[in-house]
């Protein structure tokens, strides 16, 4: 079994409100009808309003989409593909190898997931994108992201979920040569706008100041913020591995 996840961009202007008919009410059954293992999709629909903690460059095109698919082989993704393609105006897939680093009620900020596929999750969610910082040797820079930014970044943030996706390789030849898609679902909004949740100050200006340090210094080993893309997004599960 292998994980796919395509970046879609869809037509630029596409309101926010077309966006949960075209993709949940439309895309995900035909996705759903090629017998697919699993199919999650993170959106910038109608919930998804508040600003990205990294805005991106004023007036860029940005993906509303990040589909997650799960398949038994990706030599045979092309019908997917196919149905993302009728609705993107711009296709990045890549072969990502996931690992859920912490999953809802794994932390006091969340309660274990009991919602149905099918439902919107909880929350807000962040979607990262980065690729490996030049001049870095991999297996280093691989293991500061794993035994060090994510245990670092767990402590002292409120997530719910972590999902750290290591893009394997393109599965296109020509597109960006992405190494993260990171998803990190938080309790509300308010936790990522608010420095003071989303630093877990708690009001202690000294503490907030030093976290924001800490956070700038291991970011800086991890990726370049010209490069590096976050976006806000709703969390839909449409079909998770294991559920009937």
């Amino acid at each position: 079994m292998e994980k796919l996840q395509y970046l879609v961009w869809l037509k630029e202007g596409t309101p926010r409100e077309d966006v949960i008919p075209l993709m949940i009410d439309s895309v995900a059954p035909e996705l759903l009808s090629t017998d697919l293992l699993g199919l999650s999709m993170d959106l910038d629909d109608i919930y998804a309003t508040i600003p990205s903690p990294v805005p991106p460059p004023e007036g860029e095109h940005t993906p509303q989409a990040l589909v997650s698919v799960w398949v038994d082989c990706y030599d045979r993704r092309l019908e997917v593909e196919k149905i993302l393609s009728s609705v993107a105006v711009r296709l990045d897939g890549y072969q990502v190898i996931e690992s859920l680093y912490s999953d809802y009620g794994m932390a006091k900020w969340s309660k274990k997931r009991d919602w149905p596929d099918g439902t919107r999750s909880p929350g807000i969610l962040t979607v990262a994108t980065f690729e490996q910082l030049e001049g870095t040797d991999f297996e280093e820079w691989l293991r500061f992201w794993h035994d060090h930014q994510s245990p670092m970044s767990e402590a002292m943030q409120p997530r719910c979920r972590y999902v750290r996706n290591f893009a394997v390789r393109p599965l296109e030849s020509g597109k960006r040569p992405l190494r993260g898609i990171v998803e990190e679902a938080w309790p509300s909004p308010q936790h990522v706008t608010d420095p003071m949740l989303f630093f877990c100050a708690d009001g202690d200006t000294e503490l907030l100041n030093a976290n924001i340090t800490t956070m700038m210094e291991h970011a800086m080993k991890l990726f370049d913020m010209n490069t590096m893309r976050s976006m806000t997004m709703s969390e839909w599960f449409l079909k998770t591995l294991g559920r009937s």
